[in-house]
């Protein structure tokens, strides 16, 4: 009696193999996730499947960090566009970018956030205005914004 009630069990188990998925029809393909657009010809690696800490996360470089920083007063070549409220965005999408309903095309600007000031590549989010924008982690860690806070940040970008 137990035999009949673990054959079905194994049975199915076996469906799973290679040589059984024609039977109730083939496995999906695991999605690979589309480059995202950039203005930055050599965008930072993506991190490493392994990785579990901010560091680890972060592939932007050294370089790429201080030129994103702003250290002097802005010449006012731009507008400020607008405030609002900046999320953690995927951790796995590098580089120095907002994802924000402010812009409709991929541009670069700048955020401010409590007398800290970085240059950002602003990416549309599609959103309604007011919906919430998306910072990347590495410009998260810039404006020293504690990554599970949501920060206000002032929008610039060009006219």
């Amino acid at each position: 009696m137990r035999l009949v009630l673990i054959l079905p069990i194994v049975a199915l188990a076996g469906c799973s193999t290679p040589s059984f998925q024609g039977l109730f029809g083939t496995a999906a393909a695991p999605a690979i996730a589309a480059p995202v657009p950039t203005l930055n010809p050599t965008p930072p690696p993506r991190p490493p499947v392994t990785a579990v800490t901010a560091e680890q996360f972060d592939t932007t470089s050294q370089a790429e960090r201080d030129a994103a920083v702003v250290t002097e007063e802005p010449t006012g070549d731009d507008q400020a566009l607008g405030t609002t409220i900046a999320s953690l965005g995927p951790p796995a999408e590098p580089g120095i970018w907002l994802k924000t309903p402010l812009v409709t095309a991929l541009t670069a600007g700048r955020v401010e956030y409590q007398g800290k000031t970085i240059n950002i590549e602003l990416r549309p989010s599609g959103g309604a205005a007011g919906s919430g924008s998306q910072m990347s982690l590495a410009a998260m860690r810039l404006i020293e914004a504690p990554l599970t806070s949501l920060p206000e940040v002032t929008v610039y970008g060009a006219p």
